[in-house]
Formats: C-alpha cells, structure tokens, sequence
C-alpha cells in the first residue's frame, strides 16, 4: 500500500458533541462493523472498558484500523471529558491529522478549545465536523463564527446545511456544488434547492476568495471571475489544511447516519499522509543540542514512540507504537534511548478495538501494540541500535487530587500494591505512593471522575476492594530564598560507625523543578558519594518538610564536606544530606503551593449574579464574561482546586440545575500565609490522631 495513502487521523471533541457515535459511523460505513453499536446501549466498539459503557463516555483513547476507497486509515477516538486529557495529548503525539467534532448545539465548549491548544502545540492538522444538526437550538453559522472567535481557526464552510433542526435533510457540497440527501444508510444526490441556490452561490464564492489567499492560481481566477476547477480547489484546499492556515469545515448527524460519506471523503481529500508530515526530528543521545531526523520510509533507521499500554489478561501488557521510520519485525532487537536499556519485540498487532490480529512486520505510518517489552513506558522511544535517537516524549501535566485508599481485606495489601503498579504504568496522569509512617496508600490524579474510574477498575479487573478515605488537595512544598547548611553525621555503635559530612545552599528553582549541583573541589567527598547526596535529597523531596508533602522547583548546590576512610558509606552520606538539606530547607521561608484550575461556567442570564458572587467566596478569579447562545453566558477564570470539592451540587442548587461548568488544571500558585497555617495545623492535628 503506498504510504502516501495511509492516514493516521484521531477524533477529538468536548464530551458529549459525538465523537464515539461519529466513529462508530465511520466503522460502519467502512465495513469494519457489521452492524451500528450506540454509546448509550453500550455497544461502542471503541468503548469496551465496562466503565465506559456504565457511563456512556470515552475513557481510553482506543485504536482501530478501517479503509475507504482503498486509504487504510488508523483511527483514534479519544475522551472528552478534562481528567482524561492526557489520553488525548498522547494520541495527538502520535497522529497526523484531526477530526474536531463540535456539537451544532453547544459549539465550542471548554473541552474543545482544550483540544484545540493541544492539536496546536503538536501542529496537528485538522477538518471540523458540526455535529447534531438535527437537534434543537442547532447553528451552524453561529458554531463557524465561535470557532474563528475562540479558537482562531480561520474556519471556513465546505457544505452547506439543507434545513437545520427537524427539518436538517441534507447539505450541500461547496467544492462540487451538488445537494446531498439521506436515507438510513445511504447518500442520494439531489438538484440543489432553488430557494438555497443564491446563498449557496455566495458561500462557495467565500470558500474562493479564501482560498485565494493561499494560491495564485486561483487568486487570478477568483479577480478575473473565471471558473475554477474542482481539482484546483481540492488541490489548494489541502495545501492551506496541511500548512494550518484554513480548517475546513462540514456538517451532519452522524446518530442519524447524515454526512459520514462526506466526512470520510474529506479524510482522503485534505488530511495528511505520513509522507506530508515529513521527517521527525529527534535529539542525539550523548548531546541534546545536535538533533537527528528519520524520514518516512524503509530505507531509514528504525525509529517509534511509544504513546500508550495496556494491560491486557489474554496476552499481557501491549505497549501502542507509532513508527516514524524503519521496519519493524518480530524477534528483533532494538534500543529503548529514554531508559537505555535493549528491547526485543515479541509480537506485533494490528488493533480493531478489542480485536487482534498478528503481523509479522510493520513500517513507516503503522500504529501497532508490540507484546513483550519489559521497560518501555508511555513516551519512550525504541530505535535502531546503531543509530540511536530520542524523540520528543509527551507532555504529562501533574496530578491534583489526592485520595488514601487501604485494602478491605487485611491480606489483599500486595494485591491492590500490584494492581496499581499496572494502572500507573497505564496511565502516566495516575501516581500512587505508599506511606511508610502511616502505612497508607495515596493515589493521585487529575480529578474525581478520574479516581473514581481507578477505584472501579481496581475492583472489577483485579478484584480489590478497597476503603477510601476523603478527596485531599496535592499541595507542592518549595522555597522563596536562598540558604545554607552544614551538617556531621557522626554514629559509633561497636564495629564500624557512620561519619559523613556535607555543607550545602539551596536556591528557588521557579518551573524549573529539582537540580543538583556539583562543586566539590579536591575530592573532599569522594566522587563515589555525590551520587548518595543527590539520592538523600531526592528521597526526602517525596515527603516534604513542612507538611509531608513532594517538594518542587529547588536548586541544591554541594558546596564543601569531608569524609572518614572506614566509616563513611552510601548510607551515611544519603542520611547526612536528608537532614542537611531538611534544615536548609526550613531557613528557607518554605511555602506552599496549591493547584489552581482553569474553570468555565456556562449559565443563563437569570442565574449569572449567584454563580459570580459563589465563585467569589471560593477565592475565584474571573477573567472573562461572554455571551454565549441566547440567555446565556460563558463565566471563564481561576480558581483554587481546594475550594471546589462538592462544587457541582452547589452549582446546581444556585442555578436550579441549569449551569454547568468544566474545569482543568492550569498551575501551581503560593497558597496565602494565613491559609497555609490552617493547613499545616489541621495536617499535623490529624497525624497525632493516627499516632
């Protein structure tokens, strides 16, 4: 198959504008299914996690292989609701093209300008697909006007709706010029509608004089009033979608099988291929500053990224790679350049949701699940031994919320221990670590649903009960000056004793998070012991000083120490440094941070003075107002995560169930001294307690 006709595309929205049922469609229409499966029965071919189906919603991006009109195309459904957003980063990591589905209703909603920042920072070309425009209150216009306000998308119609709401039949093509019709499953070409000639006319003209802006050819055209072919329309088109300089935009319902045809059509016409796309390009291992780059094609070293794993109980863990260059084979051996460690690939699949089929090789452009790997992690990158690269990994944002959880079953401790483990290396958005003093387990993520999600697969998929204790704010621990310290560890307890001895500084490292730094002169601590200085401080940065918890942004610079020829060891220099570094720290006017998220509130006129003045007394900060259909208005600011447990029933208690709203994590900001005292008292109250 050439590879000029592989698209590697994902579909990717705000929850609820109908990306799964726009995939199940494309499944369908493609020959994959045999049969239509709908989210709400449960029936989502890409929603096979029993959570998903319980809920109706996209939790893991899933990945399935179709064609159309002989393009092979590797598609990704991603999830739309904001604590699953890291599926979503690390699908766009490794695709080519987008789908952004926007529900004809809603328009752009919060999730998707989260989307439509995270296509833009791995410039990811796309196509839109205005969904529901068969429902109530639908607007195309209105949704082509809000995605140029909002999101800078230089949005530009390529059909034209016939009818909208319950009388929504059809549309018109703007590149052909002909009228579309539907019945359940196919798509009949009609005249176009005399009373919608004019418009369509003029709308087309627009597309034009759009288009005119990025080809000369059709500059000439459009200001002599010549026609212009179809081909150079396409042709053009497809060069501005490529570059990001126009998104074009379609329209349909896809529950009611309205459009899909279309938006298939414009996958092929407009999307990239791997070979529009180009050259990756990668760092060299021994020196980040040289790059290296792998072109997409067989003739190239072999080189991939791997975006996602699975853990799976009939083969095991499957780790998701794209190829980027190179030929992969089964039995080979390749380089993991992110761990440093060698790989030998086991089996290779191709995915249809939960089907499976086994290959023997795949090349540039092919999304497959590798089984076998014992190291490889979510943004790691395999190559080819002998011309080793590292690609660019995939931006994981912090967890936000913490929840202590103990098995219900004494003896299920190592259990819950290892099923954890395997959700963790799942999901790189999800961290777990065990609390040796009060033998608790704290899980973290990025918001309720998110670890309500965890704690039901920990029962369903590996049978752990488990006790949950209350949500908890992640806080961050760091400085605001520099400090020093100097501290002897000197023990004498019959045979050999311990005796190190450190003097370090400690620096604010603002967003730049831990660094350590070597200025030992003369080797009066042996080069062998810096390391266990570096791990002390590290192991001590997982629980913090001022109330336990992880510390951030600090720079530690090793100034002077010495050392005893019998009796210093690993052990006595990572102990000596823990405490140094402890007391430097508290010279240091430590502060605490704490999660502020990024909130938007959409709400009707009547209720916009309640949900301001609530937001208020939770220390919220509006930045903007906007109106945003009739009625209404979007409410978008800042807000600390510590104040919003509990936020959705107050919501719709002040609103009368009416409001809704969507937040994320933007970042960590000082918690103010009078508050951060509150907290540290009630932390350390609850700790004598459990003492």
């Amino acid at each position: 198959m050439p590879l000029q006709k592989l698209r590697n595309i994902g579909i990717a929205a705000h929850i609820d504008a109908g990306k799964t049922t726009t995939t199940e469609r494309i499944l369908y229409f493609t020959g994959v299914n045999r049969k239509l499966g709908e989210v709400h029965d449960g029936e989502a071919t890409t929603d096979f996690m029993k959570q998903e189906q319980e809920r109706g919603i996209t939790i893991a991006s899933a990945a399935i292989s179709c064609q159309w009109k002989g393009y092979p195309i590797n598609l990704i459904d991603t999830p739309g609701h904001v604590d699953f957003t890291v599926e979503v980063e690390r699908s766009l990591r490794v695709l080519d093209g987008m789908i952004a589905v926007f529900c004809a209703v809603g328009g752009v909603e919060p999730q998707s300008e989260t989307v439509w920042n995270q296509a833009n920072r791995y410039k990811v070309p796309r196509i839109a697909f205005v969904n529901k425009m068969d429902r109530p209150g639908a607007d195309f216009d209105d949704v082509v006007l809000h995605m140029n306000k909002y999101l800078d998308a230089n949005a530009v119609p390529f059909q034209f709706p016939i009818g909208i709401e319950d009388t929504f039949e059809g549309m018109i093509d703007l590149v052909e010029m002909k009228a579309y019709n539907f019945n359940e499953r196919d798509t009949i070409e009609v005249p176009i509608p005399s009373e919608l000639k004019a418009k369509a006319e003029e709308a087309r003209r627009y597309l034009i004089e759009k288009l005119a802006d990025f080809d000369e050819e059709i500059f000439e055209k459009f200001v002599e009033e010549q026609p212009v072919p179809v081909e150079l329309i396409k042709k053009a088109a497809r060069h501005a979608t490529l570059h990001m300089l126009m998104t074009p935009v379609f329209c349909g319902s896809a529950y009611k099988n309205k459009g899909i045809h279309q938006l298939l059509d414009a996958v092929i016409d407009y999307l990239p291929s791997p070979l529009d796309i180009g050259a990756v390009v990668g760092y060299d291992v021994e020196d980040e500053s040289k790059t290296h780059s792998r072109n997409p094609s067989t003739k190239d070293p072999f080189a991939a990224l791997a975006f996602k794993i699975i853990y799976d109980p009939y083969v095991g863990q499957q780790t998701f790679v794209r190829i980027f260059s190179g030929k992969l084979t089964t039995g080979m051996q390749v380089q993991n350049t992110t761990k440093d460690k060698p790989e030998r690939i086991g089996r290779i699949m191709r995915i249809h949701a939960k089907m499976r089929e086994d290959v023997t090789e795949a090349g540039p452009g092919d999304i497959v699940a590798l089984v076998g790997l014992k190291y490889t992690k979510t943004g790691d990158t395999l190559c080819d031994p002998a011309h080793p690269i590292l690609l660019e990994s995939i931006h994981i944002p912090p967890p936000v919320i913490d929840l202590k959880v103990t098995p219900a079953k004494r003896g299920d401790r190592q259990k819950m221990g290892e099923a954890l483990h395997k959700l963790a290396s799942e999901d790189p958005s999800f961290t777990m670590r065990f609390d040796e003093e009060t033998e608790e387990t704290i899980i973290s993520g990025m918001g309720e649903l998110h670890l309500e999600i965890i704690l039901d697969r920990l029962k369903d998929e590996f049978g752990v009960d488990v006790v949950v204790g209350e949500p908890s704010v992640a806080f961050r621990e760091t400085i605001t000056r520099e400090s020093e310290a100097a501290y002897k560890h000197v023990k004498q307890t019959g045979g050999k004793g311990q005796y190190a001895h450190v003097v370090l500084r400690i620096e604010p490292n603002e967003g730049k998070g831990y660094e350590f730094v070597d200025r030992i002169k003369g080797g009066v601590i042996p080069a062998e012991f810096v390391p266990s200085v570096d791990k002390g401080i590290r192991q001590t940065l997982e629980k913090g000083v001022l109330a336990g918890f992880p510390v951030v942004d600090v720079r530690v610079i090793l100034l002077d120490g010495s050392y005893h020829p019998v009796d210093s060891s690993d052990f006595a220099f990572q102990t000596c440094a823990s405490i140094a570094f402890k007391q430097a720290f508290e010279k240091a006017a430590p502060i605490l941070k704490e999660p502020v998220m990024k909130i938007e509130i959409n709400s009707p006129d009547d209720y916009i003075g309640n949900v301001v003045s609530d937001l208020n007394k939770r220390r919220g900060r509006i930045e903007s107002m906007r109106r945003h259909r009739k009625g209404s208005q979007k409410i978008n600011g800042f807000v600390p995560l510590m104040e919003m447990f509990g936020y959705a029933t107050q919501l719709r208690n002040i609103s009368s169930g009416r409001a809704n709203y969507s937040m994320e994590f933007y970042q960590y900001m000082p918690l103010p001294s009078g508050m951060q005292e509150e907290v540290i008292k009630k932390i350390r109250e609850k700790n004598q307690e459990k003492n």
